[in-house]
């Protein structure tokens, strides 16, 4: 009866079962590390922000901002104000403090279309930085996000749907017939496939967040072709993973684009505001690059997304190679050992 029962148990949990639970086991603790660790305690980190003012008055004023506790901003000079609200359109900076210097009263530009949390936490600092001296501020919103946006958060919310539905479809795809592309031609069908999902998600999003529900005021044609590509790139790179590691590589895509890439995307918390190592990550994985294009699109003008469209293409150009070089490997490996890990008839003796 008790060898039953234990034949019972190895039967209902085999040794893969139990590597695999193991796995999400370790995905979910780095769940949790990943979210609170980036998002408990956001605080402002080196933020690059602009000084307008006389030559000498500019000066104390980028000194005094450099030598706060901790370091919150990364402040330079700017010859007049026209210049500062060029560089925040253009995403070089993210706020300037125009100082008045025939009255008491300065004015702080600030761009909440690069996420509300931001620009509240440089208000605040900014208010207190300027009471010490005396001094009053009113802020001005040169990008402001759209009253129908609520904390800015609709383009992130925006990419977290393209990246999840990217990498469920490539799983799809690939656990339907075996995790592993078996030939370079299926491998070449499911990144087709890929295509058709990313044109047809990337306009349904860019529709349902611009026309239908009027959260982003963007183009819909610019946010339908960010759309494509990031879904094609989280995509293509889950098939790359799956062909390389098998089903191992759906667990590794959600390392990659849910655990690391959704609390360093900048979303709640732009990445000024983020713990180093999530906002160094941040811009490198797709949800970081996706969340900055969209914000661009949106309140930009397109300003400042090449750097996060270059890392997008390259998701998606690694993703096809790796893709299809495996597919290869694995033909050939089925060639020499046959379908079922037997040497293929012919094969013995050959080199290598």
């Amino acid at each position: 009866m008790r060898q039953s029962a234990l034949s019972e148990m190895k039967d209902a949990v085999t040794p893969r079962a139990t590597l695999l639970v193991i796995g999400v086991i370790a995905l979910q603790l780095l769940f949790v590390a990943s979210y609170v660790g980036a998002l408990h305690e956001p605080r402002l980190k080196d933020v690059t922000f602009g000084v307008v003012a006389p030559r000498a008055v500019a000066e104390q004023t980028v000194s005094r901002l450099e030598g706060l506790l901790g370091s919150p901003l990364d402040p330079r000079a700017l010859p007049d104000e026209e210049t500062a609200v060029d560089q925040i359109a253009n995403r070089d900076i993210y706020a300037a403090l125009v100082v008045n210097p025939a009255g008491t009263t300065d004015t702080l530009l600030v761009a909440s279309g690069s996420g509300r949390a931001l620009s509240l936490a440089l208000g605040t600092l900014t208010v207190s930085v300027e009471q010490s001296q005396g001094r009053d501020v009113r802020t001005v919103d040169v990008a402001a996000v759209s009253p129908h946006d609520f904390n800015g958060l609709s383009s992130f919310y925006l990419v977290i749907g393209w990246c999840v539905g990217a990498y469920l479809c490539a799983s799809i795809l690939a656990i339907s017939s075996g995790a592993r592309p078996a030939n370079p031609a299926r491998a070449a069908t499911r990144l087709g496939t890929m295509v058709l999902v990313a044109l047809v998600g990337g306009l349904g999003g860019a529709v349902i967040v611009g026309p239908i529900l009027g959260a982003l005021p963007g183009s819909v044609w610019a946010l339908w072709g960010l759309g494509a590509l990031l879904i094609f790139a989280v995509g293509a790179a889950t098939l790359a993973l799956q062909g390389l590691f098998g089903v191992m590589g759906i667990g590794l895509a959600i390392l990659l684009v849910v655990i690391a890439g959704n609390p360093s995307a900048g979303g709640a918390f732009p990445a000024p505001m983020l713990p180093p190592f999530w906002q160094a990550i941040g811009p490198a994985l797709p949800p970081g690059a996706g969340t900055w294009a969209a914000r661009s699109i949106s309140y930009f003008h397109g300003n400042g997304m090449t750097p996060a469209l270059l890392v997008l293409s390259a998701w998606a150009v690694a993703g096809v190679l790796i893709t299809m070089v495996a597919a290869v490997l694995r033909r050939r490996r089925t060639a020499e050992t046959g379908p079922f890990g037997v040497e293929a008839p012919g094969v013995a003796g050959r080199p290598g």
